[in-house]
């Protein structure tokens, strides 16, 4: 089986679809140490794009040799009885995805020319489909090499293609209305087609959205679909019911800023159709929601039934106490009256159990005591003694601000402790949502992998999940993204000196990614921390100049702002020890490897103290166990260095610059 793109999977009871190694692949061409023989050649000329900076592209005239040798592969059937049956011809094949009736294929196949600055998925493509032997019928996009889509834009043409599952062999896919620029001032945005076998006839649009289309999920029966646009200028996502065979009107489900947490309505509860396709479970005209739950008190997930027709939410089939952390599992009956929870608190781990609700309307109604399933027991008693609670306060400007309080076994209460401050920057596009509760305190204390919650157990306080929100407009929010995190880790420090557990000579602030970011910012803009823990991340934002995070502008369109925000422009003023740690092979937009070791260079080339450690062959997070305790051992030993054995320092110094 070839799984460079996919795999293998259940057709019918008897039958495996899989993508396998061609049989008359041959020797692979040589990986490294080679002469070359050709020089290696890009050209460009007179089309814009955002090139955003991908990692692990193509480089050379060999790798593309190596990629399209390993990345073909050749679709099959193969029965239970172990025959084989090949379908098409071998070709790079990124999806393919048989119909709900199986007498069709949607593949989609990559082709040359292949590109040195973008990924796969933006090499060109073309997308057909086939009848169950593999013989063409239809061509539904001659995709060309996506070089030139503007900033957060989609290609022109058909995108999300998919069978809808409740119909036999029908497609439907999204197309721009903009030019796939969400900076045109256009609506309709998009509009939704489909097309369905024979696939002779003319493609049906089945209704158009005023903003971004986002995706869809369709229902088990009566044609039922939700499907979602957004609204990139006020970060607001809309859902909307439909009946997709006859989509005269659409119902407005629900309409929120993507940020507002406790507004939420919840995600559908789906289940498995015989065909192996995922549709919304329904019961009559009711559909069950469930969700965090999320409240000023933090997360208390629940289950609800939707009405589609009133569209009210007729009735809270559960609700996670105040006291524990209870969230659904799946319905044992379609009625929503008997269900499976995951439930744990602070003292208990996580288990299973059944539970049961009554019907509306039902008035002798009596739900069963919920029935314990698993019975799983604490794997760390000593992890019992930590001490945990939300914190709330705000910051200067009067934006709510959250922590959740961390203490270490044994700690006596007011007494100052070496504190670890660990955040990740938001933006949000008003205060009244960056000021929203995330996560639960009701939760089992667990923790592994580099978790930054090992520090617990030398003696540290830890305030988690510290919230740092930028709030603004979508367009220019950045522009006071120092200040704003300065302040929001200002206002921390001070409450948590306030609640007499933070020693104010004696904190420390980490962070990973865009975390990592925020760290190197703070210790370059304030004088507060001691030193500082920056786990890959990206220092300079000109090797990043289509944008980063949620910024829209590029280098070019901004280019004091990328300086402004750029910690590598202020290495000079990074006066606290920081800890830079990174993978070799990281993969993930933006943070190369290249941007620690550049900022490592820049603060040792200016006087300041840092240390640099590259983890070989990880990626953007590290999985590997002797990378994941050296990492641990890397941010105590640091910390227990510069932040626990910390000498008092002048209270001026403590002032933000």
């Amino acid at each position: 089986v070839n799984t460079a793109f996919g795999g293998f999977g259940w057709e019918d009871s008897k039958t495996i679809s899989a993508t396998l190694v061609p049989s008359k692949r041959g020797t692979a061409p040589a990986y490294q140490n080679i002469t070359p023989n050709e020089p290696n050649i890009q050209e460009t000329s007179g089309r814009s794009g955002a090139v955003q900076t991908f990692q692990d592209l193509l480089k050379s005239p060999n790798d593309e040799k190596l990629f399209e040798y390993y990345a073909t592969s050749q679709l099959a059937m193969i029965e239970i009885n172990g025959k084989v049956r090949e379908i098409g011809s071998p070709a790079i094949y990124d999806n393919v995805d048989f119909s709900p009736n199986g007498k069709y294929i949607l593949a989609s196949r990559i082709e040359r020319p292949f590109s040195y600055q973008f990924p796969f998925n933006r090499f060109p493509k073309k997308v057909e489909v086939w009848d169950a032997n593999g013989k063409f019928v239809k061509t539904i996009v001659n995709l060309p090499l996506q070089d030139n889509l503007p900033v957060q834009g989609v290609p022109v043409g058909p995108r999300g293609y998919a069978w809808v599952p409740s119909e036999a062999a029908m497609l439907m896919w999204a197309e721009a209305l903009d030019g796939g620029d969400p900076r045109k001032k256009v609506t309709p945005r998009d509009k939704l087609m489909s097309l369905s076998a024979p696939f002779t006839s003319a493609t049906v649009e089945v209704l158009k959205t005023e903003h971004r289309f986002q995706g869809r999920i369709f229902g088990e029966k009566n044609g039922l679909m939700l499907y979602f646009d957004y609204n990139r200028d006020t970060q607001r996502r809309r859902i909307f019911s439909t009946d997709y065979r006859n989509p005269a009107s659409s119902t407005l489900v629900s309409d929120t800023n993507v940020n507002d947490r406790y507004n939420d309505i919840g995600t559908p509860v789906t289940k498995t159709l015989p065909n192996g396709t995922t549709v919304i479970r329904q019961n009559g005209d009711e559909i069950f929601l469930t969700g965090t739950g999320a409240s000023p008190q933090g997360d208390r997930p629940f289950l609800r039934r939707y009405n589609l027709k009133t569209g009210q939410q007729t009735q809270e089939i559960f609700r996670s106490s105040k006291n524990s952390y209870e969230s659904f599992v799946a319905l044992l009956k379609d009625d929503g009256t008997e269900f499976i929870t995951r439930r744990e608190s602070v003292n208990e781990p996580p288990n299973l159990y059944t539970g049961s609700a009554c019907l509306p309307g039902v008035i002798d109604c009596i739900t069963a005591v919920p029935k314990q399933i698993t019975n799983f027991t604490d794997p760390a008693p000593l992890l019992r003694g930590i001490k945990k609670q939300l914190v709330k306060y705000k910051r200067a400007d009067g934006v709510d601000l959250s922590f959740t309080l961390y203490t270490p076994p044994g700690h006596k209460p007011g007494t100052p402790l070496p504190t670890l401050i660990w955040a990740y920057p938001q933006e949000f596009t008003d205060s009244s949502t960056a000021g929203q509760v995330s996560g639960s305190t009701n939760r089992f204390t667990q923790m592994g992998g580099i978790s930054h919650l090992f520090f617990l157990l030398q003696g540290y306080a830890v305030l988690d999940d510290t919230t740092m929100p930028i709030v603004g407009d979508p367009e220019t929010v950045n522009d006071t993204f120092i200040k704003q995190v300065v302040d929001s880790a200002q206002a921390a420090v001070d409450k948590g000196v306030e609640m007499g557990v933070v020693d104010r000579d004696r904190v420390g602030v980490g962070g990973h990614s865009y975390g990592a970011f925020m760290t190197a910012n703070l210790l370059a803009h304030s004088d507060m921390f001691r030193a500082g823990i920056a786990r890959s991340g990206a220092y300079n934002r000109t090797l990043t100049p289509f944008g980063f995070q949620s910024e829209r502008r590029t280098f070019w369109e901004a280019p004091e702002l990328y300086s402004k925000v750029s910690p590598f422009f202020y290495a000079n003023k990074i006066n606290e020890p920081i800890l830079l740690m990174h993978g070799e092979a990281d993969n993930n937009q933006g943070t190369f490897p290249i941007q620690s070791e550049r900022l490592f260079a820049a603060i040792s080339g200016t006087g300041g103290t840092a240390r640099l450690v590259m983890l070989p062959l990880e990626s953007h997070g590290y999985s590997a166990k002797e990378s994941v305790e050296h990492t641990l051992f890397e941010m105590v030993q640091w910390f227990d260095k510069y932040v626990k054995n910390a000498k008092p320092r002048d209270q001026k110094q403590t002032a933000t610059q």
